[in-house]
């Protein structure tokens, strides 16, 4: 099972459950931790590969990584601390498999959250995928995470978010890189039907300004989807948690709170 962390409320009945993106850890949400679980019972999850459930999947590191795959790994820790329902907030790619849950099991979801949310590759994004999959296997992964990362966080406001991602993504091996980096590159057709399907779960996409390569077709999917909202925070690039936690944890503790 994924390593997890929980803080439990003392009157509250309302999860919340913190999914981190590619390359991080659950301790991207250490801005959020004393704000959420001061209202809620929190949930913490590393994904297979990161923080602490990084040594728990050695026997089971010959299987396809899916999204399907990886999001029954978090269904399989909500269904062991018994969360029948939560709210979800995801980051980067966490929001992917935040979606994919929604889809496949829409009951367990009460509200999505997806900050820096991505739901359309870009054709700067697509040549940093293609790039990616030409160097993978022969540069250091770390050089090419720093690059992605400047790419995505070019300001000198977002230093402190590339320095955190680049930091996590050090405890990472070579290999669970690339099994990750495989899974992105195959991810167009799953976007394009996020895009189109209205699932009709409460979503509230909180986006950076300066979030030049994902934020444009956020914007679209709003217009279109009908139970969907957006934020967007001035002065903020892609990890808007880090960036700007103050107007993030705001914003969405009353989103939350008003279910």
């Amino acid at each position: 099972m994924l390593n997890y962390t929980t803080y439990r409320h003392k009157t509250s009945e309302k999860w919340v459950t913190f999914i981190h993106g590619a390359g991080g850890s659950s301790s991207i949400w250490f801005k959020q931790v004393r704000a959420f679980r001061s209202e809620f019972n929190i949930l913490l999850i590393d994904l297979r590969g990161h923080g602490g459930s990084k040594h728990s999947f050695k026997d089971v590191y010959d299987k396809k990584y899916t999204f399907n795959f990886l999001t029954e790994d978090i269904v399989q820790v909500l269904e062991f601390e018994k969360v029948e329902k939560s709210h979800f907030i995801g980051i980067s790619l966490g929001t992917i498999l935040i979606r994919n849950l929604a889809e496949n099991y829409p009951e367990k979801v009460e509200s999505m959250v997806l900050g820096g949310a991505i739901l359309k590759l870009n054709f700067r994004s697509q040549v940093l995928m293609r790039l990616g999959t030409i160097f993978k296997s022969v540069v250091p992964y770390l050089w090419l995470y720093k690059f992605f990362a400047f790419v995505i966080m070019p300001n000198k406001n977002h230093k402190e978010s590339r320095s955190l991602f680049v930091r996590e993504a050090k405890k990472l091996y070579q290999k669970e890189f690339i099994r990750w980096f495989k899974l992105t590159a195959d991810i167009n057709p799953l976007l394009r039907f996020f895009r189109t399907k209205d699932i009709k779960i409460p979503a509230l996409y909180i986006m950076g300004q300066e979030d030049y390569m994902f934020l444009p077709s956020i914007q679209k999917v709003v217009q279109q989807h009908t139970a969907s909202e957006l934020v967007v925070i001035e002065d903020c690039g892609h990890v808007v948690n880090v960036e700007q936690p103050d107007v993030f944890n705001e914003k969405v503790i009353k989103y939350i709170a008003s279910f």
